[in-house]
């Protein structure tokens, strides 16, 4: 599929009741449990998609279209969930992260992207240039990949529980 924003909005849009539906009152043994040393809960991972409603998405977006010389995105922080989050609940997190993302799919309709724009690029640190197009490409499927490791991160709290059926099912066996 080449990349359409109106078909990535429909992404976007979505995460946030998506991970509501998933995540909404459920006991923290489903939500606070990660995959071992150096993983992620489901708590960490909404945290995250929140630092990057904050620092990541609509800011590297707006260096791009906006400034004419230096386009270096600032480095994004991966980890700074887990001290921006200490005290919240997950229901905290979800509404927060709610209204964020409808905040920041706002303002991207606003923008009113031409092929022109999608074409402009920045300065990623690791990555060197890169362009508008791929940097929302990668907002949409940062979404999709985050979904699914909530998925996976809860399935894995049953994996010693599935007894033979473990073979059959290869969201355990990562």
């Amino acid at each position: 599929m080449k990349f359409d924003l109106a078909l990535s909005i429909q992404i976007l849009e979505r995460t946030p009741a998506v991970l509501q539906a998933l995540l909404g009152g459920l006991a923290e043994a489903w939500t606070l449990e990660n995959e071992g040393e150096n993983s992620w809960s489901a708590f960490d991972i909404v945290g995250h998609l929140i630092q990057g409603e904050k620092k990541d998405w609509l800011p590297r977006t707006e260096i791009i279209l906006n400034r004419t010389e230096n386009k270096a995105f600032e480095p994004f922080d991966r980890f700074a969930q887990f001290e921006a989050s200490k005290g919240k609940t997950l229901t905290q997190l979800l509404t927060e992260f709610k209204h964020l993302r409808a905040e920041n799919i706002l303002l991207l309709r606003s923008l009113q992207l031409t092929e022109t724009d999608l074409d402009k690029t920045g300065q990623h640190p690791a990555f060197g240039e890169v362009t508008l197009r791929q940097h929302l490409a990668t907002w949409t499927v940062h979404d999709l990949g985050h979904i699914s490791q909530i998925t996976r991160v809860m399935a894995k709290q049953l994996n010693a529980e599935v007894g033979p059926w473990l073979e059959y099912l290869p969201v355990l066996q990562k």
